[in-house]
């Protein structure tokens, strides 16, 4: 893939791994645009990093969606890449009644729903510029994490779509790419430590791994674990499936009486 005199849009790109790929992005000589809900964080970024754009928009909201790329589309035409990376992990404890059955859903909303839409108002522009789509899942798409059931499942079904696009626009010039980090260092992971049993790297060193697999051409890029639990997954499932249990459980929210 070539990195370098592109266009990009990344969703969630206001703090954490969105944030340290545009930051990478810039350096390369690239125009980036960022997205993300808060405003006052965007806002902050962008006193910050002067030379990025800054879009408020929630992947959440169709309607939001609609109004992004229309704006995009006008204001930025030679758009050539697109990186789905918006994304929130909950832990949830799945033996009690949700007291809200609409916010139970709030994961697939962001992580499948937002990466789906995205594509979908956008694919015309990518279209017409050759351009490039990563969809940022994770290598819990292979194993998951049972303290976050519903996010580790949105994950399997980013990596499932992902196939499935690859396969549909393989005549249309347009490339996809899935990126599935192990446990980043960042807000998402804020209750992880190494001692848990999780190996837990650096965005700077999802960075590096990222864009050097990147500039090799790979189509799924899987960084820090992502390669051992992938392996493990088909050598012995049973094992690695309970070494996550166990190393998870305490992470599971308190049963509410």
């Amino acid at each position: 893939m070539n990195i370098r005199n592109r266009t990009i849009l990344i969703t969630g790109g206001s703090a954490g791994i969105g944030l340290a790929f545009a930051l990478k992005f810039l350096e390369l000589g690239n125009e980036v645009i960022v997205t993300g809900r808060r405003q006052a964080l965007l806002d902050e970024v962008k006193a910050k990093y002067p030379k990025l754009h800054t879009i408020q928009s929630d992947v959440a909201d169709p309607a939001q969606i609609a109004a992004l790329a229309k704006r995009v589309k006008a204001d930025f035409p030679k758009l050539d890449l697109l990186m789905n990376n918006a994304g929130i992990m909950l832990q949830k404890n799945l033996k009690v009644p949700a007291a809200d059955l609409d916010g139970l859903m709030a994961e697939v909303n962001i992580n499948v729903a937002g990466v789906i839409r995205m594509n979908s108002a956008f694919i015309d522009i990518l279209t017409a510029n050759k351009g490039t789509v990563i969809n940022v899942s994770s290598a819990l798409a292979f194993v998951p994490v049972p303290s976050a059931p519903i996010y580790s499942a949105t994950k399997a079904a980013v990596h499932a779509y992902t196939q499935s696009l690859r396969f549909q626009l393989e005549e249309t010039g347009v490339e996809v790419i899935e990126l599935m980090p192990t446990a980043v260092k960042t807000y998402l992971a804020a209750d992880l430590t190494e001692g848990d049993g999780f190996t837990l790297i650096t965005t700077d060193e999802l960075v590096k791994q990222s864009f050097a697999a990147l500039e090799t051409g790979a189509l799924e890029i899987l960084p820090g674990q992502a390669k051992q639990l992938a392996f493990m997954r088909r050598l012995a499932p049973n094992f690695i499936n309970k070494q996550l249990w166990k190393a998870s459980k305490k992470f599971v929210p308190v049963e509410v009486s």
